[in-house]
């Protein structure tokens, strides 16, 4: 997939982490967050830019 299609740099989805739970984050293109769902935050990519604040993510919703 290339970050045309997906919004994100690949590479760097692979490599980065909830900084909370330390796992894995998976892309919501829609919302345009990368999702923890070990931690129940969602942290905002602005510009392109991942923002992974825990002061900045979004708590999910329990049906998230």
């Amino acid at each position: 997939m290339s970050e045309l299609e997906t919004g994100i740099d690949p590479k760097l989805l692979e490599i980065l982490v909830c900084p909370v739970s330390k796992t894995t984050l998976v892309y919501d293109r829609q919302r345009q967050e990368l999702v923890s769902k070990a931690a129940g935050l969602a942290y905002p990519i602005r510009d392109g830019i991942p923002i992974m604040l825990v002061d900045e993510a979004r708590p999910l919703d329990i049906e998230e």
